[in-house]
């Protein structure tokens, strides 16, 4: 697969590093912005942030507002974000619930002329699980939609749009890179597909309620620990896992490279299995942040993971 952003054609075993420093438009500035054309654009977090560079390429100036290391879960606001803010033309989220700080910020950056896209616009959204009722879960929509790379095409379409329509002397950049992303999109998921299809209606458990959306895609039972992070696990939640793994004969549980396997490693022990890691995006290096194709290699990962945890 060729990753495709705007400046060169550069095989997938190349893209990384080589990505930006070769488009010689793109150059990284202070506070993790990505500098570009003069359209000012902010994203939340990382999945948001690499589906909108993919898009700007060197038609925008891409800040991300919360840094790739950090969870949205996470994220305490600083003042420079809401100058961010007050000098943005554009402000691109993932919407459902999952920036719960951003209204605010919002509000005192005082910014009339803030265009604000919502990239989870027209998705079709499942529920969230609801395994708590602690007030830390995720709303009644689960928000994970970037993991199923066909709810992620209409993210990209979306955002796509929103910068045609904040920025039209760049339309045809803006057109141009969202259909190379598009069709790695769509073949990423072909890809997916055929390596889960041999695992059609399996069960696999995720450390938070990251998974329904791939899952869904691709006809695998996304069960998890907690609905958000932060979450403690109760005995009923491990005894309801334990339940599951054993009724699956899974290999592994599925932890998350931000979390660790504190929660896990008891449970894998007395069940004696292994932890694997399904990486939900939601944080990741400075350097993956900066590069569009890490979502790829992310997803990619992930599969191989999946595949160990049924035994392939």
């Amino acid at each position: 697969m060729a990753i495709r952003f705007g400046c060169r054609h550069w095989p997938a075993a190349l893209t990384g590093a080589v990505l930006l420093t070769a488009c010689g438009a793109l150059h990284q500035g202070e506070d993790g912005a990505q500098a570009g054309g003069d359209l000012q654009v902010v994203t939340t977090f990382l999945p948001v942030t690499l589906f909108t560079r993919a898009v700007a390429g060197d038609c925008a100036t891409v800040r991300a507002l919360i840094p790739a290391n950090t969870s949205p879960h996470d994220f305490q606001a600083r003042p420079g974000d809401v100058t961010a803010l007050s000098e943005a033309a554009v402000l691109v989220k993932n919407g459902l619930e999952m920036e719960g700080f951003l209204d605010k910020l919002v509000s005192a950056a005082e910014n009339p002329e803030l265009v604000v896209i919502d990239s989870s616009a027209g998705v079709a959204t499942l529920k969230s699980s609801g395994h708590h009722d602690h007030g830390h879960a995720h709303g009644a929509v689960n928000p994970h939609i970037w993991l199923d790379p066909l709810r992620a095409v209409q993210q990209v379409e979306t955002i796509r749009d929103g910068l045609v329509k904040a920025d039209p002397s760049c339309a045809a950049g803006y057109r141009r890179n969202a259909e190379a992303t598009i069709a790695d999109l769509r073949q990423l998921n072909g890809t997916i597909a055929e390596r889960l299809r041999p695992y059609a209606g399996k069960t696999f458990v995720a450390f938070h309620d990251v998974a329904p959306y791939f899952a869904e895609r691709y006809g695998l039972k996304a069960e998890s620990l907690v609905d958000v992070p932060e979450i403690n696990p109760s005995p009923a939640d491990l005894r309801r896992v334990a339940q599951r793994v054993q009724a699956s004969q899974l290999q592994a549980l599925l932890s998350e490279p931000q979390e660790g396997a504190r929660s896990f490693n008891t449970l894998a022990k007395d069940l004696g299995i292994r932890i694997s890691v399904f990486d939900p995006l939601e944080t990741g290096s400075e350097e993956q942040g900066r590069n569009p194709a890490s979502y790829f290699e992310v997803m990619r990962r992930n599969v191989d993971n999946l595949v160990g945890v049924f035994g392939g």
